[in-house]
């Protein structure tokens, strides 16, 4: 009881008893191996095991779940350590145990090894949901989407968490599409949706606008008591600022009663997207003052503001302050920030500088940095700034399509044929295809996608037909 409580005083207790006790046991060990997994302490659950080892016991099925979930944590130090207890699993003979094999899995999953996970998981004849779950979830987070529909698929039995590994699968590969399509699947069939399933859910509707999708979820979330939960109280947040209702992502943030900083980045970001950059910059000032500590992605949020409202001065200072005043480090990100900051200001000089003497030149940036600084020579019709840029890019042979199109636009304006012409030549012969541009739209609670130039919707010919009577009737009102 002491052990397992919760209590940091009675787990300390619990050691005191099992010290002094000349009358341990494999109960005893199992006890302490999970109360040190409770104590967040996973390498003295290991260190637990071993010295039960060494003290004559052997080990049964109800010790190796907790002792594989301490690998699990420590993976990122001791991945072999996971493998040796594997290696027990067998030895004991628990090889067939589903809560043992469950475990391994989830092992596996983390580290990548989804070959091992499988073969763990065919030779199992007692399959429960969890361990079909567990297979589905490591193949999401290997955006393995295809092996983990066909699992899921193959279920002969689904719950919510069934439902919210697959949701969570195709979200981490973007196709938001699919996750509202087994949201409807998954009301077809009856399930109740819990709060993880929601937010994918949530995510998806952020990604594609779908805002009456996203009010029906916070509908049900109040309805059930779940919108307390602040992870889901941060999806909505995004969810109504990417949508464009900043009135409803002000008051559910509001409602927010601890609010940690994803909380806050979710509604900074929010706020600068939809146009008010001093709002955003007064909500970064309250995160400050409140306590909570800014992040990495709350720089980004705060930088990206001052780049699209030009505020030049603002942004700089705020990069300067983030090592020495709220020590966070620079990432890329946080640098090809200030490159946009100072190329949309057109000040594309400076924005050459700093990548030369921050960030050790255009090779250690990548096409969001490129494309910032050509983007803005283009613009401001600094072709000289543009040509050093497109000169270095070729050299070192960068093959991004968006890269060479800015390039060729910049100096077909600046009336440069020739150099167009060669930028032309390169994006021929590398076969670069830029990625066509796409729309969505929602219709009756249903999403549609539609890409330039794509002939293969279904009704493709009436979407023409439509869109050739628009263009028919705008000549007419010309005339």
């Amino acid at each position: 009881m002491a052990a397992t409580s919760k209590n940091p005083s009675f787990f300390s207790y619990a050691r005191m008893i099992f010290d002094n006790s000349s009358h341990k046991n494999t109960f005893m060990y199992n006890t302490m191996i999970r109360g040190y997994m409770q104590a967040n302490s996973p390498k003295l659950a290991v260190l637990c095991y071993l010295d039960m080892l060494n003290s004559g016991f052997e080990a049964n099925n109800y010790t190796f779940p907790p002792l594989i979930k301490a690998c699990s944590i420590l993976v990122s130090f001791l991945e072999t350590t996971g493998r040796l207890v594997h290696t027990h699993v067998v030895k004991f003979g628990f090889s067939d145990d589903p809560f043992v094999v469950c475990s391994l899995i989830e092992f596996y999953s983390l580290i990548h090894d989804m070959r091992s996970a499988r073969v763990l998981f065919d030779k199992t004849l007692k399959r429960d949901v969890v361990m079909w779950t567990a297979m589905i979830d490591g193949y999401g987070k290997m955006e393995d989407v295809e092996n983990a529909r066909v699992l899921f698929e193959k279920m002969p039995e689904r719950n919510a968490i069934s439902w919210s590994a697959i949701m969570a699968a195709y979200s981490r590969v973007s196709d938001f599409k699919e996750v509202l399509s087994l949201f409807r699947q998954m009301q077809e069939a009856g399930t109740n949706p819990n709060e993880s399933v929601l937010v994918s859910v949530l995510t998806a509707c952020a990604h594609l606008g779908a805002v009456t999708q996203g009010l029906w979820v916070h509908s049900y979330a109040k309805r059930y008591n779940l919108d307390k939960n602040f992870i889901l109280a941060t999806a909505l947040v995004d969810m109504y600022s990417k949508c464009g209702n900043v009135e409803s992502a002000l008051s559910v943030f509001e409602g927010i009663s601890d609010k940690d900083a994803g909380a806050w980045n979710a509604m900074i970001s929010g706020v600068a997207m939809n146009g008010d950059a001093r709002k955003s910059l007064e909500l970064f000032d309250s995160m400050v003052k409140s306590g909570t500590k800014p992040t990495k992605t709350t720089f980004v949020a705060v930088l990206t503001t001052c780049t699209h409202a030009k505020m030049v001065k603002e942004g700089l200072k705020l990069f300067e302050q983030m090592s020495s005043v709220y020590g966070v480090e620079p990432q890329r990100e946080h640098y090809a920030c200030v490159v946009d900051l100072l190329a949309r200001a057109g000040r594309v000089e400076e924005a050459e500088k700093f990548i030369e003497g921050e960030m050790g030149g255009l090779g250690e940036g990548d096409a969001n940095v490129w494309g910032a600084l050509l983007g803005a020579c283009r613009i401001y019709g600094n072709v000289e700034v543009g040509n050093r840029v497109w000169e270095k890019l070729a050299d070192m042979g960068i093959a991004d399509s968006g890269i060479h199109v800015l390039s060729y636009n910049l100096y077909k304006e600046a009336g440069r044929d020739m150099e167009a012409k060669r930028v032309r030549k390169l994006i021929s012969e590398g076969r670069m295809k830029k990625l066509p541009g796409c729309s969505v739209i929602e219709v009756d609670g249903a999403v549609e996608e539609f890409l330039a130039g794509d002939t293969h919707h279904p009704k493709a010919s009436e979407i023409y037909k439509t869109i050739d009577s628009f263009s028919k009737m705008a000549n007419l009102e010309q005339l």
